[in-house]
């Protein structure tokens, strides 16, 4: 099983940008997912989360200008990210719990994507 995220970038205050991560490889289910973000310096902190049937909650910080989302059948999520703001700016990975095929039975693990950089300045 592999994430690849995708979508980050350079921007300018009040800018938007639109991170995708793809989830591919022998998966049966993917149940919660979700968007982290690490600045230099700093821990690592949960952005947003989506469960499978599409609840989510937001870090108070993006509440009203980032929106998660999920395409189950294409097992990617998103997250829309408007109003952007220079403490915005971090490296931004997507985590996923994957139910997948091993040789002999189901499991479940926790996967990440790569990162992508996210950089909002002028």
């Amino acid at each position: 099983v592999q994430l690849q995220a995708s979508g980050g970038g350079l921007v300018q205050p009040g800018g938007s940008l639109r991170l995708s991560c793809a989830a591919s490889g022998s998966i049966f289910r993917i149940d919660d997912m979700g968007w982290f973000r690490q600045a230099p310096g700093k821990q690592r902190e949960l952005v947003a989360h989506i469960t499978r049937g599409g609840s989510t909650d937001y870090e108070d910080s993006v509440k009203g200008r980032f929106t998660i989302s999920r395409d189950n059948a294409k097992n990617t999520v998103y997250l829309q990210m408007n109003s952007l703001k220079p403490e915005d700016t971090a490296v931004y990975y997507c985590k996923a719990t994957v139910t997948y095929y091993s040789t002999t039975h189901l499991s479940t693990e926790d996967y990440w994507g790569q990162g992508t950089q996210v950089t909002v300045s002028s």
